[in-house]
C-alpha cells in the first residue's frame, strides 16, 4: 500500500508508467494519439489486447517455423507435426478468449493505480536484495497458486467438463503446438492467472515486474506446448507438460517441478510410460 508515502503524488508514478506503456504500443498501432481520448481502463485493455495478440502470433509463428520447418525432423518427427488445421483451430480458440484474458491485467493495473495493492514503482525504493527476495516470494506464491488452481480444474468435475476440457482436446503430440498455449476457455485462462493478481495484495511487487511476468506467460505457455523435452532441471518444460496432456493426472506445475514433487503428482518424461498407468 502507499501508507506513509506522499499519497496521490506517489500513485501518479504508476499512472505515468502505464501511460508510457500505452504510448509504446498504442502510438505505434493507432496513429494520431486518438486513443488518449478513451477512458483509462479502455486504454489499458486495448494496450494489453494488442500487445498480447502480437506477442502470441510472433512467438507462435517464429517457434513453429523453427521447430516444424527449419529444424524439421530434428526436434519433432514428421508424423508428430500438428496439421495446419489443428493449429488454426487453436488460434481461433485463443482469439475468442484473448479479449477476456486482457481484462485481468487491466483490473490489476487499475487496483495498482488506486493504491489498493503493495506494488512499488522503483527498485531503488527497496534496494536490489529486497527486490530479489520479493520476486522470489512472488514466483513461489504464483507457482503454488497456479498448481492448485490447475489441479482443481481437473479434480472438480464440473470445472473440468465446462472449462478445462476445452484445452485438453489437445491430448497427443500431433495435436499440441505452441499455438495451443493460450487455447483455453476464457474463464479457465483467467482463473489460472489469478494468482498473479492475488500476489499483489500480499507481496511487495515492482509494477513493471508484474506487467512483464504477465506477458512472459504468453511466451512460456507457447514453449511448454511444443512437445520438446528440454531437460533443464527443475524447469517444468514441454516434456513434462506433454505428459500432463496425455495422462491428465500428472505435472500440474507451471514453471518448475517442485509443486508436483511436493504433492506427489510428478512424472518424469524419461520414466517408463507404464509407471504412469
Amino acid at each position: 500500500m502507499v501508507a506513509g508515502m506522499e499519497g496521490a503524488d506517489y500513485l501518479h508514478r504508476f499512472v505515468e508508467e502505464a501511460d508510457w506503456y500505452n504510448g509504446i504500443v498504442l502510438d505505434a498501432l493507432i496513429p494520431g494519439g486518438s486513443w488518449k481520448r478513451l477512458p483509462r481502463p479502455i486504454q489499458s485493455w486495448l494496450r494489453n489486447y494488442l500487445g498480447g495478440t502480437i506477442l502470441y502470433f510472433v512467438s507462435g509463428f517464429l517457434w513453429c517455423f523453427y521447430i516444424y520447418h527449419w529444424k524439421r525432423n530434428v526436434y519433432v518427427p514428421q508424423e508428430a507435426i500438428p496439421s495446419n488445421k489443428a493449429m488454426l483451430l487453436q488460434i481461433i480458440v485463443t482469439m475468442k478468449a484473448m479479449p477476456w484474458y486482457c481484462a485481468l491485467p487491466t483490473l490489476s493495473e487499475y487496483m495498482v493505480e488506486k493504491g489498493w495493492t503493495r506494488c512499488f514503482s522503483s527498485i531503488a525504493e527497496v534496494g536490489w536484495p529486497a527486490y530479489i527476495a520479493y520476486v522470489t516470494i512472488y514466483m513461489v506464491f504464483v507457482e503454488f497458486g497456479i498448481y492448485w488452481m490447475h489441479r482443481e480444474l481437473h479434480d472438480i468435475k464440473p470445472l473440468y467438463k465446462y472449462l478445462h476440457a476445452t484445452h485438453h482436446i489437445y491430448n497427443k503430440q500431433n495435436t499440441l503446438s505452441p499455438f495451443a498455449g493460450l487455447a483455453f476457455h476464457p474463464l479457465d485462462g483467467i482463473l489460472q492467472a489469478v494468482p498473479h493478481v492475488i500476489a499483489l495484495f500480499l507481496i511487495p511487487t515492482q509494477f513493471m515486474t508484474h506487467i512483464l511476468l504477465l506477458f512472459v506467460e504468453a511466451v512460456w505457455t507457447a514453449n511448454i506446448h511444443d512437445c520438446i523435452h528440454g531437460k533443464v532441471w527443475p524447469v517444468m518444460g514441454a516434456g513434462y507438460h506433454t505428459i500432463h496432456h496425455t495422462t491428465y493426472r500428472h505435472n500440474y506445475g507451471h514453471y518448475t517441478i517442485w509443486m508436483d514433487w511436493m504433492f506427489g503428482t510428478l512424472r518424469d518424461p524419461e520414466e517408463d510410460p507404464k509407471k504412469a498407468e
